[in-house]
């Protein structure tokens, strides 16, 4: 595979460490970036869902308490708010988000990978 492989996680998430072990089990030379430790940028946390052809809305953790506490279900906000939102809170970030080349995917559920392997 000649594109690498890069894993947004939280190193505690079972859904991650899952994927992890998906990955390593297909043979896949990958690197994990865990997002809490490197924070993602607004121009980061965009591109990411540029690749995975998804709006902003699409990628947010709606069980988390932030999201609560924010009324993020009710409110009616862009794109490009909420993603200021997610850089600031990472607990609203969905994960793991694999990336490979100019495609990411969204690894919930962890079979949404094999989109990337083929």
């Amino acid at each position: 595979m000649k594109d690498k492989f890069t894993v947004y996680e939280k190193p505690t998430c079972s859904k991650c460490r899952e994927m992890a072990k998906l990955l390593k089990e297909a043979g896949v030379d990958f690197d994990k970036v865990n997002y809490y430790v490197e924070p993602l940028s607004q121009a980061k946390i965009t591109e990411l869902l540029k690749k995975m052809d998804m709006p902003a809305r699409g990628l947010l953790r709606t069980s988390e308490a932030i999201y609560k506490e924010l009324g993020l279900a009710k409110a009616d906000l862009s794109d490009k708010e909420l993603v200021a939102l997610m850089a600031k809170h990472p607990d609203l970030i969905q994960r793991p988000i694999v990336v490979r080349g100019d495609k990411a995917i969204l690894g919930r559920p962890t079979e949404n990978v094999q989109a990337l392997l083929n």
